[in-house]
């Protein structure tokens, strides 16, 4: 503080041309000026560090609310996409069956005609082996007459 003081008389002196003692009113006036300015300093700073802390607490309540909305929209598009994909493989399934469907009628198609032929000749046959019944019945029976 002293060397502050010496400072100033020198200036004073300096720029002025008067020489101020010690224990002169003006040097009065600046210790009051110096103090007035370490607690408005001092006021600033507490003012800041406040101010420092309030923006610290609004920015973690954005970022917090940034995360949220952020997860709200991630979920909103993971359900999006988890009923697109649904409704994508039920299509998906739908065609594959039928696809299977036409396929399967188709190769019937192809069998159907087989298995009346197949029939038919059963049924011949079946009709061959009644004649042959009836016939072996009536050589029977001519015989043993």
């Amino acid at each position: 503080m002293s060397d502050q003081v010496e400072e100033l008389i020198k200036e004073i002196a300096a720029k002025h041309g008067i020489a101020v003692s010690r224990d002169d009113p003006i040097l009065v006036l600046q210790t009051i000026n110096n103090r007035l300015m370490a607690d408005s300093s001092k006021a600033q700073q507490a003012q800041l560090d406040q101010y420092k802390e309030e923006l610290e607490g609004l920015a973690l309540r954005w970022g917090n609310d940034a995360k949220d909305k952020a997860e709200r929209i991630l979920n909103a598009a993971l359900a999006a996409s988890k009923e697109a994909m649904g409704k994508e493989m039920k299509e998906g399934v739908k065609a594959a069956a039928s696809a299977v469907r036409g396929e399967i009628d188709a190769a019937l198609v192809g069998v159907a005609r087989p298995l009346r032929d197949a029939r038919r000749v059963a049924m011949f046959n079946v009709l061959a082996s009644c004649i042959t019944l009836v016939a072996a019945g009536v050589a029977l029976w001519v015989a043993l007459r």
